[in-house]
């Protein structure tokens, strides 16, 4: 499952002003941090969010463009350019049923981990594929 990429504008932030974080193909998508490093991580979960949220009320994705396309927009002079990658929140929606065999105990210890952190057995498993993958 391939990750999102997504062009960032960035507004400088100083010792009194956190770094303003605008996600140009999201409308209504902003982040902040005070430093560099919280603003994209921030962003990304905004991202994300946002995504989940648009998703959940049946409303369609906005249409992505090009980092140079936003460059151009003389809205964002001032700003610093920056990508966030994501996770696919469009694929992760999707549910599939699959049949899997594990190891009894091996289940027995997935469910136990999962209820004690309110997750159910799916979630988990999707959670620990993900991890799994991430750096492939």
């Amino acid at each position: 499952m391939k990750n999102l990429i997504f062009p960032i504008a960035i507004e400088p932030g100083d010792d009194k002003h956190a770094f303003g974080v605008v996600v140009p193909d999201i409308p209504g998508c902003y982040s902040a941090g005070d430093t560099l490093e919280q603003a994209y991580a921030n962003a990304k979960e905004a991202i994300e969010t946002h995504l989940e949220t648009l998703l959940d009320e049946g409303m369609p994705l906005p249409e992505r463009h090009t980092l140079d396309e936003h460059r151009r927009n003389p809205d964002f002079a001032k700003f610093t350019w920056g990508v966030v990658t994501t996770r696919n929140i469009p694929a992760l929606k999707k549910a599939i049923r699959i049949n899997i065999s594990l190891p009894e105990a091996l289940v027995q210890e997935i469910d136990a981990y999962a209820q004690a952190r309110g997750m159910s057995r799916s979630a988990f498993l999707a959670l620990a594929a993900e991890h799994e993958m991430a750096d492939a």
